[in-house]
């Protein structure tokens, strides 16, 4: 993933921002005014709850960059082929000059031979 904002890849943002959250999520419940247990299950929610965006946000990137790869193997595939298509057409407009020029080599050598004779 190489969407850039200010130099960060979004992958990057993305995982500033979810541990930004939960610092701010766990501050929060740390400084409210709960008893322990009650702010020990807080936290195992939150937790849960950034574990599971974590999760998420890693298959998105995962499925960006396998869609990325693929549109990269479409792109040289096609790329490859135009390459290989004028690779074939040089190949045969040479051998159509080297015939030419064979050709007017012999004209040209009988040509001296009908002089000299």
């Amino acid at each position: 993933m190489n969407s850039n904002e200010g130099g960060f890849s979004a992958g990057y943002v993305a995982m500033a921002f979810l541990l930004g959250g939960t610092i701010g999520a766990g501050l929060a419940m740390l400084l409210t005014p709960k008893t322990g247990p009650e702010v020990r299950e807080r936290i195992k929610e939150q937790a849960g709850t950034v574990r599971g965006t974590a999760f998420k946000v890693a298959d998105d990137v995962r499925d960006k960059a396998g869609e990325i790869l693929d549109k990269s193997k479409d792109l040289i595939g096609q790329k490859k082929a135009v390459l290989e298509s004028a690779i074939e057409a040089g190949k045969g407009a040479m051998e159509r000059e080297k015939s030419r020029l064979i050709e007017r080599i012999k004209k040209e050598k009988q040509e001296e031979e009908a002089e000299e004779a």
